[in-house]
C-alpha cells in the first residue's frame, strides 16, 4: 500500500513551546500508530521543527515579516503579495497530503492580540484547500472562543466547518463554535494534547535531582517556588489598554514575587514562549536577590522537570498550566481567558484562580497560602484528574484514526504505551 501522507500545520517551531508540545505529541501518535506515514509540516519555524522532530517542513508564510507590524510601503505591499503567493502556495502543500492534522493551539480563537489576515487567513487557506483537493483536515483538540472583529470571525468559522474533523480541548471552546454557528453535533471535547506527553516520573528521574540549583528554603521546607510569566498585554479586544494591562499585571507579579522572597522562598521564573524574555528581566531587576532565578526552558518537556522540581506553581501562560497540573504540583492560575478556567475546573483546583488583568499581590499571596495548606489533598487531586485525561487521550486518538485512518482503526496504540524519554 502507498502510505499515507500526512502534514501538520500551524505556529510551530515560532518560539511557543505549548504549539510545539501539543506537535511532539501528535508526532509520538503518529509514529506509535502509523509508523508508515510520510510526515512533513507547514509552520511558522521551519528550520527548528526539522532540526528538533526529524521532518521536512516548509516556511507557513512566502512574507518573512508576516507577523511584523508592516508602516513603510514596501512592507505593506509585501504583505499584500503574501496573501497572494500563499494561496498558491498552500494549495500546493495540501493537495500533496492525504491528510493534514492541525495540533491543538488555540487555532480558533482571539484570546491574545490576532490580525484576520495573518494567522486566520492561513487557517482558512488550509481548510478550504482541503476541502477543494479531498485532503482530510482536521483540528485536533484546538481552542476556540467567541470572537467580536467580524473579519477575524467570519474567517474561523468558516474554517472550522470546511475541516473533515473537529475536536476541543473544553467544553466552552465547542459552545463558542457553535454560537459563531457550526455545527457541532458530531464534535468531542478532549483535554489538551500536552496532557499526553511523558512526565519526569515516567522518565524515571526522581524529584531529588530535579530540585538542582534551585535548592531549599534556609529553613527547610516549605520549598522553591515557580512563577510562570508572560508578557501579557490582554485580548485582541484591549488595544487601547493594552500598556496599561501589561503594567498591572507586571507590578501585581513583581509584588508578589518580592513577598515570597521576604518570607525566604526560592524563586524559579518560567516562560513559555520568547516573547516573555522581558518580564522575566524585569521583575529580576526590580526584585534583586540570589532566591529569584529564571530557567531557560526549550521545551515543555524542560518546562516539566522544572514544575516538578517546585513544591507549588503561579503560572499564567496556559501551557505553565498544563505543565504544573500534568506533573501534580498544586498550582494557582492567573487566568486570562475562559479556558484557563476550564483546566482549572477540569484538574479540580477551580477555586485557585486569579484574574491576570488585575493582580492584587495581597490577595495573590492569600489565595496562595491557602493552596499550600490544601497541597496534599491537591497532588492526590491530580493524581486522579491526570489518570482521566490520559484515558480520554486515548481515546481522542482513537477517534483520530477511525476518522483519518479508517484501515489501520483496529491497530490503535493506547497513549500510556507511547512513552519514551526525551
Amino acid at each position: 500500500m502507498t502510505p499515507v501522507r500526512v502534514g501538520v500545520f500551524g505556529l510551530l517551531g515560532s518560539g511557543n513551546l505549548g504549539n510545539d508540545g501539543s506537535l511532539e505529541a501528535v508526532l509520538g501518535y503518529l509514529r506509535a500508530d502509523h509508523p508508515d506515514a510520510v510526515v512533513d509540516a507547514l509552520c511558522g519555524g521551519p528550520e527548528i521543527v526539522a532540526a528538533r522532530y526529524g521532518i521536512p517542513a516548509t516556511r507557513l508564510h512566502w512574507y518573512r515579516g508576516e507577523y511584523r507590524t508592516a508602516s513603510r510601503a514596501g512592507a505593506i505591499a509585501g504583505k499584500g503579495l503574501g496573501k497572494i503567493v500563499d494561496a498558491f502556495r498552500t494549495a500546493a502543500w495540501v493537495r500533496r497530503h492525504d491528510v493534514v492534522i492541525v495540533p491543538g493551539m488555540g487555532v480558533l480563537e482571539a484570546t491574545l492580540p490576532l490580525r484576520p489576515w495573518g494567522f486566520p487567513y492561513a487557517l482558512f487557506l488550509l481548510c478550504a484547500t482541503g476541502r477543494l483537493f479531498g485532503t482530510r483536515v482536521a483540528l485536533v483538540s484546538v481552542g476556540a472562543a467567541e470572537i467580536g472583529n467580524r473579519p477575524t470571525r467570519a474567517l474561523v468559522r468558516w474554517s472550522a466547518r470546511l475541516a473533515a474533523y473537529r475536536s476541543y480541548r473544553d467544553a466552552q471552546s465547542r459552545d463558542a463554535m457553535r454560537a459563531m454557528g457550526v455545527d457541532t453535533a458530531r464534535d468531542e471535547v478532549y483535554p489538551d494534547l500536552a496532557f499526553a506527553l511523558p512526565t519526569p516520573s515516567e522518565w524515571g528521574i526522581p524529584r531529588s535531582e530535579l530540585v538542582g540549583e534551585l535548592g531549599e528554603a534556609p529553613s527547610g521546607p516549605p520549598g522553591p517556588v515557580g512563577v510562570g510569566i508572560m508578557a501579557f498585554h490582554g485580548g485582541n479586544d484591549d488595544r487601547a489598554r493594552a500598556e496599561e494591562i501589561y503594567r498591572r499585571y507586571l507590578d501585581g507579579t513583581t509584588r508578589f514575587v518580592r513577598a515570597l522572597v521576604e518570607d525566604g522562598r526560592p524563586v524559579r521564573l518560567l516562560s513559555g514562549d520568547e516573547v516573555d524574555a522581558p518580564v522575566s528581566a524585569a521583575i529580576l531587576d526590580a526584585v534583586d536577590s540570589p532566591l529569584v532565578t529564571a530557567a531557560e526552558a526549550a521545551s515543555l518537556a524542560d518546562l516539566m522537570k522544572e514544575m516538578a522540581a517546585v513544591d507549588t506553581v503561579v503560572a499564567t501562560r496556559y501551557h505553565n498550566l498544563i505543565c504544573a497540573l500534568k506533573v501534580g504540583t498544586p498550582t494557582l492560575a492567573l487566568t486570562y481567558a475562559a479556558k484557563s478556567d476550564a483546566l482549572m475546573d477540569r484538574m479540580g483546583l477551580a477555586a485557585y484562580c486569579h484574574p491576570a488583568r488585575e493582580v492584587d499581590a495581597d490577595r495573590l499571596l492569600d489565595q496562595f497560602r491557602a493552596l499550600e495548606q490544601q497541597s496534599a489533598e491537591l497532588r492526590r487531586t491530580l493524581t486522579e484528574r491526570n489518570l482521566v485525561a490520559a484515558q480520554q487521550l486515548d481515546d481522542q486518538f482513537a477517534a483520530l484514526t477511525a476518522a483519518l485512518f479508517p484501515a489501520a482503526a483496529h491497530t490503535h496504540t493506547p497513549a500510556n504505551a507511547l512513552r519514551e524519554t526525551p
